[in-house]
């Protein structure tokens, strides 16, 4: 897949380019990049011609470079997900700050551009982690069904909670299980049964919608 830029991406929102119809989901995957099961990830969503949106932890981003490049150009994109991953609310501003500029900062650099996307850790959001987030033109992602890869999920479960998406809708799992990995090409397969298709998360609403290719 040819690398498409959050610069490109701007235009597209920018131009309505963008396809805002009732077909698309968003596939997302925190934590990474690992280098166990990265490569295999971004090799099945390749086989299945698919895109999903990746939410990096900045400490694994900056030990694993050729990682975040290598999703960059399978033509994935790309979102801050915190640098050690902690429990976001509660903490002191300067340390919420500090989580989100410095994995902002790494991924600029590795990337080429800004992400415009963050998912805090856990889903635990607050004033303060949202004014952070404010400060750094990031949009906050949830999601609208959970996979439950992280708490031991096996293949099958996986593959039954994505049938529970609803167009717009985002779907969380993570990189850094096989069981995931296995369950991307029948995802896959069963959105498209459904008429449905991965896409892009606009920065603006968090919500999947289409894409110019």
């Amino acid at each position: 897949m040819a690398r498409t830029s959050d610069s490109y991406l701007a235009r597209t929102f920018d131009s309505g380019a963008a396809r805002t119809s009732d077909s698309y989901v968003a596939l997302t995957f925190d934590d990474g990049p690992n280098p166990v099961t990265t490569g295999a990830l971004l090799d099945a969503l390749r086989d299945a011609g698919a895109r999903a949106t990746f939410f990096d932890i900045g400490g694994n981003a900056q030990a694993h470079p050729a990682l975040v490049r290598a999703k960059r150009d399978a033509g994935m994109w790309i979102g801050n997900h915190s640098w050690t991953h902690p429990h976001l609310p509660g903490l002191p501003a300067a340390r919420v700050a500090a989580e989100l500029g410095q994995t902002q900062a790494v991924l600029e650099r590795l990337w080429g551009e800004a992400p415009r996307l963050f998912r805090p850790p856990y889903g635990e959001t607050d004033a303060t982690v949202r004014a952070a987030e404010a400060r750094l033109g990031l949009t906050e992602v949830l999601w609208t069904a959970d996979t439950r890869d992280w708490n031991g999920a096996d293949t099958d479960r996986i593959v039954a909670a994505a049938g529970a998406l609803e167009p717009g809708g985002v779907l969380l799992m993570h990189d850094g299980y096989a069981a995931t990995v296995a369950a991307v090409p029948r995802i896959v397969a069963g959105l498209r049964a459904r008429g449905l298709e991965p896409g892009m998360i606009c920065p603006s609403s968090g919500r999947a919608v289409g894409f110019s290719k």
